[in-house]
């Protein structure tokens, strides 16, 4: 009785109806899924291109779409600090840790993020450089500080490097659904994955989201000089040493008044 109890119940569930389909499906991808720095590199633009897959039984939104991309690198612990005069000398006398933040953060959007949902949604979706969240070491505990002016220097910083953007408009959409933007990749920008969130927004709510990635990595010369200094730290050092003191003495004969 059990068994057939259990079966009657197994065949129910497969004959009630699915709960609704989503309205819309996000595809997103990438020009490229590899950059290569060479000795040459002074920075790159990868291009993000996707489009909006209405389902055909729903019917037609009122409003446009919004996309939000965001591009985050490798993360790293990231410190900063403040400088004060003593005694007429600028020394460092402060300083805040961030741990696990962000190398590289770039925040791309097809409008203001006020306009395209609210705080409450950008908080908890931890859409932009002010919702990102970027936990900090103070007193051997790790947590957020809200309005800790070490954070807005470290975004300040950043942004300075152009490691931190925020572009309100970077996201083009060519038709109702087809979008592009541009990732811009600067000269400095650290080797490693690097993860793209795209979400899709209408009327302020979340439809869909979907992600891509690609990575940036070293080649030639480069990427020699990097694995050796990884892989075989005493031989680097002792190379790099004798090339110091090869140098000099090639120096002082070139150089040598007789």
């Amino acid at each position: 009785m059990k068994v057939g109890l259990a079966a009657a119940m197994f065949l129910a569930g497969l004959l009630a109806p699915a709960g609704p389909a989503a309205a819309e499906r996000l595809i997103a991808t990438l020009t490229t899924h590899r950059v290569l720095i060479t000795s040459n590199y002074t920075g790159v633009e990868l291009v993000l291109f996707g489009s909006v897959e209405r389902d055909a039984g729903n019917p037609l939104r009122k409003g446009p779409y919004d996309i939000v991309a965001t591009v985050t690198g490798p993360r790293e612990t990231l410190r900063t600090r403040r400088k004060s005069r003593v005694l007429g000398i600028w020394v460092n006398t402060q300083a805040r840790t961030f741990i696990d933040a962000p190398s590289y953060l770039a925040v791309l959007a097809s409008g203001p993020l006020e306009v395209i949902t609210d705080a409450e949604n950008r908080r908890r979706l931890q859409v932009g450089l002010t919702d990102t969240p970027l936990p900090e070491l103070i007193h051997n505990d790790i947590g957020e500080v809200a309005s800790d002016p070490f954070r807005g220097e470290l975004i300040r910083l950043m942004r300075e490097r152009a490691l931190y953007s925020e572009e309100p408009n970077a996201v083009t959409f060519l038709t109702p659904t087809l979008f592009r933007a541009a990732i811009k990749l600067p000269a400095e920008v650290p080797i490693g994955n690097y993860q793209v969130d795209v979400k899709l927004f209408a009327e302020g709510n979340l439809l869909a989201r979907t992600d891509s990635a690609f990575e940036i990595a070293k080649v030639g010369f480069e990427q020699f000089v990097v694995e050796a200094a990884h892989e075989h730290g005493l031989l680097y050092g002792l190379a790099t040493a004798l090339m110091a003191l090869l140098t000099g003495w090639i120096a002082s004969v070139a150089f040598r008044r007789d």
